[in-house]
C-alpha cells in the first residue's frame, strides 16, 4: 500500500549484497520507521529504529515491549492498529498529521532513552544489560506469589513411601 508513495522509503534485501547498509541508511534518514509484527516473537525493527533515532510506528494489537511496565513508549512512539493501518490512506495520512512539533518531542524522548537499548560490555548503569535484570527482579515476587498459591490448594494429605505427595500444577498454571 505505501511502497509507491513519493516520500516513503522502501529498503528490501538480506544481509548479502549490501542490504544491512542499505536498510541502516534508509532508517538513520528517515523520521518514521514501521514496526510492522512479523512471524516470530521477536524482531530487530524496533531496536533498529531506536538506534537509528528514527520514531517508531508500531503496527500491532498485543505487541509486548521491554520494560513497558517502567517506560511510556506512547512518549516516542506511533501506536496504529492492524485494523486501521490495512484502511487505504489512514497510515499515511495519520503520519503526515503528526506536527513538526510533535515529532521533534517525540525525537527528543526517543534520545533520552535509547541508552537503555544499548548493550555495552562491561555493563553501565540503566543500559540494556541493567533493564533486563531489573525487569527480572520486579517479575520475581508475582511468579513466587503464583506458585505458591497454586500450591495452596493441590497439596494431598496422603503420605507414600513416607513422603507427601503433590498433584500436578494445573496446566492453566502459567
Amino acid at each position: 500500500m505505501l511502497k509507491d508513495e513519493k516520500d516513503v522509503h522502501f529498503s528490501f534485501g538480506n544481509i548479502q549484497k549490501d542490504g544491512i547498509r542499505q536498510a541502516t541508511h534508509g532508517m538513520q534518514s528517515s523520521k518514521f520507521c514501521l514496526n510492522i509484527a512479523g512471524d516470530t516473537p521477536s524482531s530487530n525493527r524496533l531496536f533498529d529504529a531506536i538506534a537509528s533515532h528514527c520514531v517508531p510506528v508500531i503496527i500491532s494489537d498485543e505487541i509486548e515491549l521491554p520494560y513497558e511496565d517502567v517506560i511510556d513508549y506512547s512518549q516516542f512512539c506511533v501506536f496504529v492498529r492492524t485494523s486501521d493501518a490495512l484502511k487505504q490512506n489512514f497510515l499515511l495520512d495519520f503520519i503526515r498529521g503528526i506536527t513538526r512539533e510533535e515529532w521533534t518531542r517525540m525525537w527528543r524522548k526517543l534520545k533520552e532513552v535509547e541508552n537503555v537499548f544499548e548493550y555495552r560490555y562491561p555493563s553501565k548503569e540503566g543500559d540494556a544489560v541493567q533493564m533486563i535484570w531489573q525487569a527480572i527482579a520486579r517479575k520475581v515476587p508475582a511468579l513466587k506469589l503464583k506458585v505458591h498459591r497454586a500450591w495452596r490448594y493441590y497439596r494431598t494429605p496422603e503420605v507414600e513411601d513416607g513422603e507427601r505427595n503433590f498433584a500436578p500444577i494445573p496446566k492453566t498454571f502459567w
